[in-house]
């Protein structure tokens, strides 16, 4: 039985009751609340000279502007009211006609004040009041939208994501004005409280995956959620698979492109990648560019990716199973040079391309972790030194550094880094098996990762989508791509009715 995480902190234990008509009582409530709490301001004042109030809020959640001229100056300034025939008219009165907050309820309960608190909102309590005030002026220091960095664009809007979900909700909505555009909320976690979002069109999306991906988000029980990663892990379907299931973007275009394709996609509140959903193999080989260029350059472009794609999974072990094993189907002129230049190496094939790819993957993951300008310099200096002195040195070969390198630079025409991961960890099983069986190796191997690719599934669509199951509509987007004009319907991912995209008769 899984174990609930209970929130044991003061916060809860001291605002479990609803508020009182004594200020003093609430006060006191309040401050032990949100005691040891250096960031979280109480400020006593009087209502246009008449009533005892107090309004409280985190330093750096708030919009100060907004606290300072549509909030504090109404209230304080003028005099006391005639309109009002009694106290009880107090709280109306201040909504419909003194406040000019437009986002603003009345709440009682303390432990969902301390919540509205901690999430951006003011909150005012008047002596004799049983409810108080909620103002939703959240704001602060945050990154502005900007260019994505992670992913590079050649064609297409250059903004991206940030950390602010109503920013990144924002974002979609400006590019998708439809009404039909749903964005569902979630809180998970029960410390940091994180919001997650779920957004997709009504009437492409399939119900049965909304009401899954809810089910899922909702069924976590964790302390914190700090990134859209933690959300990840808790609903993928098969966590030890190398190839992810769901598309991780920071960029708005990617995700408008999957909700119109009736995908779900995942926003969370502190970061700026969003999850999108159901995902295949063909979907993680496509980039935004090859819908934004003309259909002749995308296909040449989508046929370099693939062949790329495949020599950055299998030349290494294709080379050491020729060296190794089959060396009559290299020609004569080429296995004499390949001899040579490995005369004076002490390792077989198998251990020289195990120690240059771990030795490329550490400068890989040395470059990512330093500072930018000196990261590309350590890669790349660090690649060219280090392969030269261990040629120079005769500890591998020549054309060993020219595989390596060769299967770096096709690692990177991959478009999505989480994808791309998942040859190279394939990588090195390749390069066993084919040290130990040669290309009778590589064929299990690939049997294998065919065999574990048409079992995979995401959101209960099968990954290799349209091929396995044959979808003709799915096909016009997979390897290659038809003309925009003629992807008359949506891919048929979920089995639903086919859905009409483009009306027939377009073409130029």
């Amino acid at each position: 039985m899984r174990k609930v995480y209970q929130d044991k902190s003061p916060s809860n234990e001291a605002a479990s009751s609803v508020l009182t008509s004594s200020l003093q009582e609430n006060e006191a409530a309040f401050k032990q609340a949100f005691r040891s709490c250096s960031d979280v301001v109480f400020r006593s004042f009087q209502i246009r000279g008449r009533w005892n109030a107090l309004l409280f809020y985190v330093d750096g959640l708030i919009d100060e502007n907004q606290l300072d001229e549509s909030l504090l100056k109404p209230l304080m300034l003028g005099s006391p009211s005639e309109q009002l025939a009694s106290e009880q008219d107090m709280l109306s009165f201040l909504q419909n006609q003194v406040v000019s907050v437009s986002q603003l309820k009345r709440v009682s309960d303390r432990a969902a004040i301390v919540q509205d608190v901690l999430k951006g909102s003011i909150v005012v309590l008047i002596d004799g009041q049983t409810e108080g005030l909620d103002f939703n002026v959240s704001g602060g220091k945050t990154r502005s939208v900007e260019q994505n960095s992670s992913e590079t664009t050649i064609r297409g809007p250059r903004d991206s994501f940030t950390e602010s979900i109503r920013t990144n909700t924002s974002l979609i909505r400006r590019r998708l004005r439809s009404a039909r555009l749903k964005i569902e909320t979630i809180t998970v976690g029960e410390l940091t409280q994180t919001e997650v979002a779920i957004a997709y069109v009504e009437e492409l999306a399939n119900d049965d995956v909304v009401q899954e991906l809810k089910s899922r988000i909702s069924g976590i029980q964790i302390d914190g959620v700090l990134e859209s990663g933690y959300i990840e892990q808790f609903i993928e379907e098969r966590a030890f698979s190398p190839f992810p299931q769901y598309l991780v973007t920071e960029r708005p275009d990617y995700i408008v492109a999957a909700l119109l394709e009736g995908r779900v996609a995942i926003l969370t509140d502190g970061s700026p990648f969003v999850i999108s959903g159901p995902m295949t193999f063909w979907g993680f080989l496509q980039a935004g560019e090859d819908y934004y260029d003309r259909v002749l350059f995308a296909n040449l472009i989508r046929c370099i990716r693939l062949v790329l794609t495949m020599v950055a999974l299998l030349l290494p072990s294709i080379y050491v199973a020729l060296t190794t094993f089959h060396q009559q189907m290299i020609p004569t002129k080429l296995l004499l040079s390949v001899s040579a230049a490995r005369e004076g190496v002490p390792f077989p094939a198998l251990v020289e391309a195990l120690l240059m790819e771990a030795t490329f993957e550490g400068l890989r993951e040395a470059g990512v972790r330093l500072p930018k300008q000196v990261g590309q310099a350590v890669s790349i200096v660090g690649g060219l030194v280090v392969g030269q002195a261990a040629v120079q040195a005769g500890i591998v070969s020549a054309p060993m550094v020219i595989v390596v390198s060769l299967t770096g630079i096709a690692s990177f025409a991959i478009p999505r880094y989480n994808f791309s991961f998942a040859f190279r960890i394939l990588r090195f099983p390749m390069i066993l098996l084919a040290g130990m069986f040669g290309l009778y190796g590589i064929t299990v191997g690939l049997l294998c990762l065919l065999i574990h690719l048409a079992g995979l599934k995401s959101l209960g669509v099968p990954y290799l989508f349209p091929h396995a199951p044959v979808s003709f509509q799915g096909l016009k987007d997979s390897i290659f791509r038809a003309p925009i004009w003629t992807m008359y319907f949506r891919p048929q991912m979920d089995g639903k009715p086919r859905s009409t995209r483009i009306p027939k008769g377009q073409k130029p």
